[in-house]
């Protein structure tokens, strides 16, 4: 791995700064780091305490839920105040507008392992986003009997008339969802076993591959990663290692305060910023503005 370091902010923001500038394209990619340095912190226990008392006393201390053994009714208590926290009540978010406000009038693609759309919600074009792990905005059947997904904002509106806080639970059984086809259990659409309904984002990623294929050798191309770590690498780190070595005038940005090493073969091509995002958007907007201008090959 490369084990260069960024000499400090300044150098970092200048660098970005210049390569932004000769970017002919750029592809902003993006993992669960970004949505906690915005605010949608899985990890915040306060939080989930002030979301979750009935499970927080019951030994809850993070969102990540994955594998925690729930009664239906308690189940689908979290699902609804979490989905409703995460995905339909934020309204616009500063750090992704100021993300969006950062590749301005480029031509751009978003790529993200997340699954709360604030992409979506700040800005960005949301034809021109992929989220191959699911969107909370949306739920499946466990079967799946078809490969289909549906809208989750009303199952979610449902599911808080009959929530009580006090017990985290949903009080009337007939809330509780099933398939509107086959009439067995549902899920929320995100990637958690080889059930997962992946059809949704299909058309979006064969557009991504389109748009990467179209470039042609002089095209300029500069991957922008933020909060992209190890959870599921195959996602959001490894794809972009692999864009920046074999696109031709490929470079890659990765921007996390912890583990932001990039590969030593990429030496040339690849920065790793080991500051947070908010960070360097306040370097760069400190900056000479002069240098975002294209420069001449």
């Amino acid at each position: 791995m490369n084990t260069h370091r960024v000499p400090d902010l300044t150098a970092a923001a200048r660098t970005v700064r210049t390569w932004l500038g000769e970017a002919d394209r750029v592809l902003v990619t993006a993992g669960s780091g970004l949505s906690a340095a915005a605010g949608y912190d899985y990890g915040d226990q306060e939080r989930l305490k002030e979301l979750f008392p009935a499970l927080h006393r019951m030994g809850l201390r993070s969102r990540y839920i994955v594998g925690v053994h729930l009664p239906p009714a308690l189940w689908w208590g979290y699902w609804a105040v979490h989905i409703d926290d995460i995905r339909y009540t934020p309204g616009p978010n500063p750090l992704y507008q100021r993300l969006r406000a950062l590749v301005a009038d480029k031509e751009h693609w978003v790529m993200t392992s997340n699954v709360d759309a604030p992409f979506a919600r700040n800005g960005f074009a949301p034809e021109r986003i992929f989220t191959p792990q699911g969107d909370y905005g949306h739920y499946q059947c466990t079967v799946p009997c078809l490969r289909t997904t549906w809208d989750s904002h009303p199952l979610v509106k449902g599911l808080l008339a009959a929530y009580d806080p006090a017990t985290g639970a949903i009080t009337d059984p007939a809330a509780l969802p099933h398939c509107p086809n086959c009439g067995e259990n549902v899920e929320i659409n995100v990637r958690i076993g080889p059930q997962f309904v992946d059809e949704p984002y299909l058309p979006a990623g064969n557009r991504l591959q389109e748009w990467l294929n179209s470039a042609d050798n002089g095209t300029r191309l500069l991957i922008l990663e933020f909060g992209a770590g190890f959870n599921t690498p195959g996602v959001i780190r490894t794809p972009g290692e692999h864009l920046t070595r074999h696109l031709p005038n490929t470079r890659l940005v990765r921007i996390k305060p912890s583990h932001p090493h990039t590969p030593a073969d990429l030496r040339e091509q690849a920065l790793p910023v080991p500051f947070d995002t908010d960070l360097l958007l306040d370097a760069l907007d400190s900056g000479p503005h002069d240098a975002w201008a294209p420069s001449t090959r």
